[in-house]
């Protein structure tokens, strides 16, 4: 594809749709027997998301390969009747009832590590975090697959050129500006992404400040530290609103 940028500065790929043949990075994946976990949190009003998530994310997420979900819900009832495909499986994990969406948006990255630290870290070799509110519409493959992943914002499809006119931003001064939506990676860059990103939420709180999208300034301030090895463009996750 020529309309579109194909690598970042630090050289890293940027998939799009046509950029891949999927038939290829399947034979490759199929022989290292990998499994790939997705987190997703449902609390609240969020339950009503899980069937339209885990029904098309069953159907398209990494198709015929081993994929392990792990719901975080206060919920649980709700997804008794998900039928999985054979080479999925579905965790539900419970939080605690009367936990509110703030409270656990707040914990989402302290949850994810420690989950990694217990659990996922034997379980899975990648490990991607994907919000409930999110239907997918067509096949994400192996394609995303890679070290450290990190999503394009949809409302921010070409590169910053002048980060001196973003003041003190500092998820604003980098090459491009990732959602909190959906990224990901191997189970050790997850670790230390999401230990990273709680121990600074914790900072904050110490230091009395509540930033408006306290949780995706921490990823694109990580992010901005560590490049991700691999980007995905604004079709992986398409704000409606555009």
């Amino acid at each position: 594809r020529q309309d579109v940028l194909v690598l970042t500065p630090w050289l890293a790929p940027i998939v799009w749709e046509g950029t891949f043949s999927r038939d290829i990075l399947n034979a490759q994946y199929l022989q290292k027997n990998l499994v790939t976990g997705v987190v997703t949190f449902a609390v609240e009003k969020y339950w009503f998301f899980i069937e339209g998530f885990m029904t098309s994310a069953n159907k398209y997420f990494l198709a015929g390969h081993q994929v392990n979900f792990y719901l975080f819900t206060d919920s649980p009832e709700k997804v008794s009747h998900l039928q999985m495909a054979p080479e999925k499986q579905l965790f539900v994990i419970p939080v605690q009832n009367g936990s509110s969406w703030q409270d656990i948006s707040r914990c989402r990255m302290r949850m994810v590590s420690s989950h990694i630290q217990r659990q996922f870290q034997h379980q899975v070799d990648y490990l991607y975090s994907m919000d409930i509110n999110v239907q997918l519409l067509a096949h994400v493959g192996v394609e995303i697959i890679d070290d450290l992943v990190a999503t394009i914002s949809s409302w921010q499809v070409t590169p910053q050129q002048d980060s001196k006119t973003h003041g003190t931003h500092p998820e604003l001064q980098g090459d491009f500006h990732y959602t909190a939506s959906f990224y990901g990676g191997s189970v050790a860059e997850m670790y230390k992404l999401t230990t990273a990103c709680f121990g600074g939420l914790g900072e904050d709180r110490q230091n009395g400040i509540k930033a408006q999208g306290y949780h995706e300034r921490h990823l694109n301030k990580y992010l901005l530290q560590h490049k991700p090895t691999r980007l995905l463009s604004p079709e992986y996750y398409w704000d409606t609103e555009l």
